[in-house]
Parts: structure tokens; sequence; C-alpha cells
């Protein structure tokens, strides 16, 4: 199941390598007009999928009373933070050529920006710390830091919201999903609670 499950997570980084190969030789591919933009549009909303999928985890586990599936939470996180960083790599190589000075200002000026370098710092700790040893190293702290993702997720999404222009659907579908999953954990907080047979 392990293998099998990532196998479908590495995918649509092998397809973006091999549609950049197809670019890179002359050939038809689909990356379109502009593939720096496909590129980055592409990485960030598998980093948002994979970020989603994490947070899902548990309502599933709950939902379909599958206990076992929790133990995948750790590899769908460390995989949600492998895409942020192809896009982060997108960002500073392809559309900026490492031009930190630039970079920097745009982070500043640029609101969309702001909110997913936000996002990408904050997930950094949590994907060094999803090892074995920092579990047992962290303890009852490491719970207590891995709940930033819940900071973490609502900023990739006002992120993506912020950077696309024109087609929302997206963005939306991504809003929606976030706003259910939250909405499922505060429900018992807020005095509502699940029928369970």
């Amino acid at each position: 199941m392990r293998i099998f499950l990532h196998i479908l997570a590495i995918s649509p980084a092998l397809w973006l390598m091999w549609q950049g190969g197809l670019l890179y030789d002359f050939q038809d591919n689909m990356l379109t007009a502009n593939p720096i933009k496909y590129i980055h549009h592409y990485t960030g909303e598998w980093a948002i999928r994979f970020l989603l999928l994490g947070l899902a985890i548990t309502p599933l586990r709950q939902i379909i009373k599958w206990p076992n599936i929790i133990k995948y939470r750790r590899m769908i996180g460390l995989y949600a933070f492998f895409y942020v960083v192809l896009h982060l790599l997108n960002f500073v190589v392809l559309d900026y050529y490492f031009d930190w000075a630039t970079i920097l200002k745009e982070i500043i000026k640029r609101p969309a920006i702001t909110f997913g370098m936000a996002a990408a710092v904050l997930l950094l700790p949590l994907a060094l710390t999803s090892t074995k040893g920092w579990i047992r190293r962290l303890g009852k702290k490491w719970r207590r830091l891995h709940r930033v993702i819940y900071v973490i997720a609502p900023l990739a999404v006002i992120h993506n919201f912020m950077m696309v222009k024109a087609d929302l659907f997206v963005p939306f579908i991504h809003l929606t999903i976030l706003i259910l999953l939250l909405g499922y954990r505060l429900a018992p907080k807020l005095g509502f609670s699940y029928t369970r047979g």
C-alpha cells in the first residue's frame, strides 16, 4: 500500500519532468505558451492538494473507520513539502533567476507572495521534525508544533486565490474543502456532535 501511495504521490512531478523534457526537445507538450507560469500554478496546486489531503486524514479515519490510514499522514505531509519546494524553486530559479533583491521586494510588496512565503516558511519546521527521532525527542510538543498546519493551509489557499487572476474555479474548490475540513474539527468545540454507528 505504501509503495502504491508513493507512486501516486510522485506521479505529478514525474509527469511534469516528462513534459519539461518534451519542451526541451522542442516537441509538443502540455506546458502552454508560458511554461514557467504553468509550472508555477501546477506545483502550487499539487502542494495545496497534499496539504488538504493531510488535513483530511483524521476525518476520513473517523468516518470510514479505517484506523491505519493515520500512518500515511506524515508521508502525505512530506509530499506537500516536496511540491512546495518545487513551487519555490520555480519562483526563485525560473521566475527570478536568483535575483534575491527583487525576490525580497516582491515578498514585501505583493501580499499574495507574502502569504505563500509565510506558508512555506512555517511548513519547513514541520517537514524537518517529521522523522521518528524528532517525534521521540519532542514528545507532546511535536503535536503542538504540527498544529501550525491549521495556519499553513489557510495561508496557502489565500495565496492560491490571490495569485489566480481569472478562473477562480480551482481556488474555490480548495477553499470549500478547507472550510469543510476545518468545520469538521471545530463543530465539536462549538457544541455539535457527530452520530457514530
